[in-house]
This record gives C-alpha cells, structure tokens and sequence, in this order.
C-alpha cells in the first residue's frame, strides 16, 4: 500500500509539471506571436515621440527668439531677458517631456506627482535662495536702481555703485574699489538709497564765521564764490543765507544746484575756494576753543 501511495505521488508530480511546462510554452508562444506586433507598435511610438522632440525643440526655439526679441525691444534689462529666455525655455521643454511620456505610456498624474514632491524638497532646502531669487525678480522688474547708480543700502550700511544686479545677489563697488555682494532679499525688504537716481543734486554748504567778522561781506564772497564756479547751474534758484547763530559763531549757508556727477567735485572746490577767500579778505572762521579766567584774591 505504501508503495502504491508514493507511485501516485510521483505520478502527480510529474503531471504538474507537464501542466506548468505547457502554461509557459503557450505563453511564450503568445508573446512569440505577439512580437512583431508589439515591435511595430514599440517602433510607431519611438518614431512619434523623436518626431515631436525635434518639432517641439525646433519650436521652442522659434519662441524663445521672439520671446528675446520682444524684450529687447521693450528695452528690459538684460538679467531679465536671459532670465525670462531661460524660463521659456525650461517651461517648453518640461512641456514637452510630458506629452512624450504620454505617448509613452507614463499617466501626467504620476509625473504630476513627482514633479510637486522634488518641487517641495528643493523648495524646503533653498528657501533663503528663493527668497534672494524673488527679490531678484523684483529688482529687474521694479527698477529702484540699475547697473552704474551709486547706491546705499540701509541695513548695514553698503554702499557703492552697481556692478551688476544678478537674479540671487547684486554687486556694488566701494570708492575704495571693494567689491561688496549683497542678497537681494536684503535688497528687496529693506529700505535703499538711491543717491544717482536723478540727474540734479541739490548741494547745501555751510560755514561759520566768528560774530566780530563783517556779517554782509562774508555773504557777498560766498554768492561771488558760487557764482564763478562752472559746476553750479546757474538757471536754479542759489543763495546765501544765515543758518544759524551758534555759541561761537554765525554759521553761514550756501544753497545750490549741481549735475549729480559733479556733485562732489562741486562740494571740494567750493569748500577750498572759501577758505582761501575768507583768508585773503580777513573773514575769521572760528574754531572750538576754551578761554580760562584765573581770579586772584
């Protein structure tokens, strides 16, 4: 009996396995049958897909060199038309991804998904960046300052000129030829100072006389003064007038309008020519001082 059972076993075992070896011949004679047609339909979808690849990229660039051209005819800044090309771009392409791995197969929602969980992450680890990267874009599209305008920026004191204005930092000159970059949050969120943003500085100056010097004469080398030096615009309104009556002196001001790049060569001559005039017509200009009265008993 025992013998019987095992021979049984045997036997149906090896009939199992005829039947699993004859599932997987007909499944391989499936596929075998279904090649040629499933290559055919392989190959019709490769041949779409390179075909809209090289019409989408062949448009791509036909948009982006319209997209460039609009702006340099609208008289952008530079930042900004590489900055908008580039996106252009960038939008085209992804665009274009999706539609091939359409035709591919891929569902948009997985792609969608994936593409919003890498925009999270990358969202999450450059915050600062983006931040500096908005106020970037606010720079270039706002315009409180462009390249070549001295600048002043409030938080922590830089100033300098505008080198460049890049869409994370931007870069000023110091006089003394440092170079400072600063984020454009910082530029963006805070308050600046634009010192060439208009083409007229007006210019005030002021000097102090002692109370014993002759009040009229001085005012009259001061006006003689501005109005000799070629910087001044002589059209503005300029005049001299009494700005104060100090403990030790009358202090005199001279107001007046100059090119913004003449500003500062305006103020140094101006400065100079009035010391050396008050000198030459005996016009005392005091200097702080203490008189001791010893008192003897």
């Amino acid at each position: 009996m025992l013998m019987l059972h095992e021979e049984e076993t045997v036997a149906d075992v090896a009939e199992a396995v005829k039947q699993i070896q004859s599932t997987y011949q007909s499944q391989f004679q499936e596929f075998l049958d279904g090649l040629p047609v499933k290559a055919l339909v392989f190959g019709i979808k490769a041949l779409t897909a390179l075909l809209l690849f090289l019409i989408g990229r062949k448009l791509i660039r036909i948009l982006t060199r319209l997209t460039e051209r609009s702006m340099e005819r609208a008289g952008a800044e530079i930042t900004v038309r590489k900055f908008v090309k580039y996106l252009v771009r960038a939008v085209g392409y992804v665009f274009l991804a999706i539609v091939i791995l359409g035709i591919a197969g891929v569902q948009p929602t997985a792609f969608a998904t994936v593409a919003s969980s890498v925009t999270v992450a990358l969202g999450l680890a450059l915050q600062g960046s983006l931040a500096n990267f908005a106020g970037g874009l606010l720079i270039l599209m706002m315009k409180p300052f462009k390249v070549g305008d001295y600048i002043i920026e409030d938080s922590h004191k830089n100033e300098g000129t505008v080198k460049s204005i890049g869409l994370v930092y931007t870069e000023i000159v110091t006089l003394d030829n440092r170079m400072v970059v600063i984020p454009n949050g910082t530029l963006a969120n805070s308050s600046m100072t634009n010192v060439t943003a208009q083409e007229q500085r007006f210019l005030e100056l002021k000097v102090g006389i002692s109370y014993e010097a002759d009040l009229k004469k001085a005012k009259e080398i001061l006006k003689t003064l501005m109005e000799e030096e070629p910087l001044v615009l002589h059209e503005k309104e300029h005049f001299v007038f009494v700005s104060s009556l100090d403990d030790s002196a009358v202090t005199l001001g001279c107001r007046l309008w100059v090119k913004t790049p003449d500003y500062w060569k305006c103020k140094w001559n101006l400065t100079e020519q009035i010391k050396l005039a008050f000198d030459e017509a005996g016009v005392e200009i005091p200097y702080g001082q203490l008189d001791v009265h010893i008192r003897q008993e």
